[in-house]
């Protein structure tokens, strides 16, 4: 009898390269998506008259569709499936997009942005969890950390396309801006055609038969349903309520904390970075380059981190990444007033050192929680994290010229330090264990130890 492999264990072959990339492209789309409105803004603000107001609305408008997309996606994808929420974000992104092409006031942008923000909702789980239920355990962790990468690599990307797009139409070119990313989510349609239902899913709902065709088309004759660490699951289904009756509370907490605290200094600073720098007396030429070169910084802090998450750690790696970019921040606050090459420096160290925070926002939550509530809780820890993105992307220019720069700088470092304070209390070490062994709450008992403890030992 030929050995029966574990999916957790088996090498990555060509779906899992396949999965990566259709995942990634999501991501990709959704930090071009949620970023293209800040370039096309300084060219319609005009246009159309905007009050600031407005300015303020239409740019939470998608975070606040991210808070309502969240909730139905979880559900629905815990509940219909992985398979057909895959495709529901691009589509809504390709519509939406389009139909900018038409938008001629405040409120038709407003209800397209929140539109998109729903599908990106949407996108969020299902993205995630495709990933962390069918890669094998080496894999999981830096594949998923490589969402946050092409996250920024959209948004870097949004910056570059749209700014080309103006240079050669001028402002009146801001309705192309808006609409090039249904080019891209064109794309992620096509890409995702062919892709398979989760087994673990399918195995979450009793449907061992379906499970284990999905498993042999993809893995082959020599896995089976044994090789996914799970047991069938017959009769009553693990609900949200009953998982925070086992246990599962104090995980949530945690999740939901550390994401918030890690999301609004970003959404917040990063959403308004030309205000910020030029707040921080950074004008001209300043500004613009330092704004691209920020945004790359962000990547290069993920992509550093993405090397370092199995080697460090999932809580090692946590707890000094929301540590060292809230001191970036406090120093920034201190210094408010200093150099432009000094202010630039700790912007840029903020960036590089959020890395860690940024890539285990997708990697934590998937990992830590069973499939039957996996994309409920990604879902609702999404929701509830824009809640404080939305507040605060709509309250930063407004504080930047009542309190000043320098203290909304010490306000996004004493709410890092809150995400770095529920870290450091209440994040399990995930690395080197299987998934259902990660889910389980025993997980919380003893960290597992990393490749370099391992070394070590």
């Amino acid at each position: 009898m030929s050995q029966q492999l574990s999916i957790d264990d088996i090498q990555p072959n060509r779906f899992h390269r396949l999965l990566t990339v259709r995942s990634s492209g999501g991501a990709f789309v959704d930090g071009y998506v949620l970023s293209i409105v800040g370039i096309a803004m300084p060219a319609f603000a005009p246009a159309l008259g905007l009050t600031q107001l407005w300015e303020g609305m239409i740019a939470v408008a998608a975070l606040m569709g991210v808070f309502l997309g969240g909730l139905l996606g979880g559900s629905l994808t815990d509940k219909y499936g992985r398979k057909t929420a895959y495709f529901i974000g691009p589509a809504i992104f390709t519509l939406c997009s389009l139909l900018h092409f038409f938008a001629d006031s405040a409120y038709l942008i407003f209800l397209l942005r929140f539109l998109i923000g729903v599908g990106v909702g949407i996108e969020y789980p299902v993205a995630t969890a495709y990933l962390v239920e069918l890669l094998p355990k080496k894999a999981r962790g830096p594949r998923l950390a490589g969402l946050t990468i092409y996250w920024f690599m959209g948004a870097a990307g949004a910056y570059v396309v749209g700014q080309l797009i103006l240079s050669n139409l001028g402002t009146d070119g801001w309705k192309y801006v808006l609409a090039s990313t249904a080019v891209f989510s064109v794309i992620l349609l096509l890409l995702r055609l062919g892709t398979p239902e989760s087994p673990r899913w399918l195995l979450s709902k009793g449907r061992e038969k379906d499970a284990l065709s999905v498993i042999r088309s993809v893995f082959g004759k020599q896995c089976s349903l044994k090789s996914l660490g799970e047991q069938p699951q017959h009769g009553e289904r693990l609900s949200l309520r009953t998982a925070l009756r086992l246990g599962y509370a104090k995980r949530m907490i945690f999740v939901y904390t550390f994401t918030t605290c890690t999301i609004i200094p970003v959404y917040a600073v990063y959403a308004f970075a030309p205000k910020v720098l030029e707040a921080l007396s950074l004008r001209g030429s300043w500004n613009a380059y330092g704004s691209i070169a920020i945004t790359f910084l962000f990547v290069l802090g993920c992509i550093g981190a993405t090397a370092l998450i199995n080697v460090m750690g999932r809580r090692k790696l946590l707890v000094n990444s929301l540590f060292l970019s809230g001191c970036a921040l406090l120093l920034l606050g201190y210094h408010a007033s200093g150099s432009s090459s000094l202010i630039l420096f700790l912007f840029g160290a903020y960036a590089f050192l959020s890395g860690g925070a940024q890539v285990l926002q997708w990697v934590y939550p998937n990992e830590i929680f069973p499939t039957e509530i996996r994309t409920s809780v990604v879902g609702v820890g999404t929701s509830i994290s824009r809640i404080g993105a939305i507040i605060g992307t709509y309250l930063v220019p407004m504080a930047i010229d009542s309190i000043g720069i320098g203290n909304v700088m010490l306000v996004a470092a004493a709410i890092t330090f809150v995400g770095f304070m529920a870290s450091w209390r209440w994040a399990p070490e995930t690395a080197g264990i299987s998934l259902s062994e990660a889910a389980s709450l025993d997980s919380d008992v003893k960290p597992a130890p990393t490749s370099a403890q391992r070394v070590i030992n």
